[in-house]
C-alpha cells in the first residue's frame, strides 16, 4: 500500500457538522459532499488496502462496492431506538470473513470519528463452540497471546477466563487478565 493518504480532514469536517445538523433536509443539500469526503475516499481506501489484506489472510474480504460492501451505510435503523437521528456521525469499514454472512463472524473493523477514531478485530458475541475454540486456541499458545496481549486493550471478559479443562492459573490466564 503506497504512502497515500485515503482521507483528508474533511472527512472529520464533514462529520462533525453532521453531527450538528443531523436532519435529512441538511443531509439532502450536503449528499455531494458526502460523496466526494467519505464515499470515494473510503471506497478508495478499501480497494487499496485489499492486497495488504490479502496478505495478512486470504479469508478476509475488503468489497470495494459502494452499497454491501465494506463500507457501511451512514443511514441509522431508527426503528426500535429512542434516538431517532437518521444519520450515523462516523464512517465504519469493516472487514469480514469471507465464510461468514453475518455479524458474528469474525472481523476487522476501521472507525472513524472526530475524537475517536479506532481499529478493531473480534467477534461480536460468539457461540458457545466459536468461543470455546478461541479460548482453546489462546490456552494452547499461551507464550504468544502473551506477547500480543501485551500490546492490546481488551474489552470484555470473555476470552479473560480460561476454557473449561484448563487451569486458571496458566500463564494465558495471568498474562491476559
Amino acid at each position: 500500500m503506497a504512502d497515500t493518504a485515503f482521507f483528508s480532514p474533511e472527512v472529520f469536517v464533514f462529520l462533525r457538522q453532521l453531527k450538528r445538523n443531523n436532519d435529512r433536509e441538511w443531509f439532502a443539500r450536503n449528499k455531494a459532499r458526502y460523496q466526494t469526503s467519505i464515499v470515494e475516499p473510503a471506497l478508495s481506501f478499501i480497494g487499496g488496502f485489499a492486497p495488504q489484506l490479502e496478505k495478512l489472510s486470504p479469508f478476509f474480504v475488503a468489497d470495494a462496492r459502494p452499497t454491501r460492501g465494506s463500507l457501511f451505510r451512514i443511514y441509522r435503523d431508527t426503528r426500535f431506538s429512542h434516538d431517532k437521528r437518521p444519520f450515523k456521525t462516523h464512517v465504519g469499514i469493516h472487514f469480514s470473513h469471507a465464510r461468514g454472512k453475518d455479524a458474528h463472524a469474525p472481523v476487522f473493523y476501521l472507525h472513524l470519528e472526530p475524537d475517536n477514531c479506532f481499529v478493531a478485530a473480534g467477534i461480536w458475541h460468539p457461540d458457545n463452540r466459536a468461543l470455546t475454540k478461541v479460548r482453546t486456541a489462546i490456552a494452547h499458545n499461551a507464550e504468544q497471546w502473551a506477547k500480543v496481549r501485551k500490546k492490546l486493550t481488551l474489552e470484555g471478559d470473555r476470552l479473560l477466563r480460561p476454557p473449561r479443562g484448563f487451569d486458571p492459573l496458566t500463564p494465558s490466564s495471568k498474562t491476559s487478565r
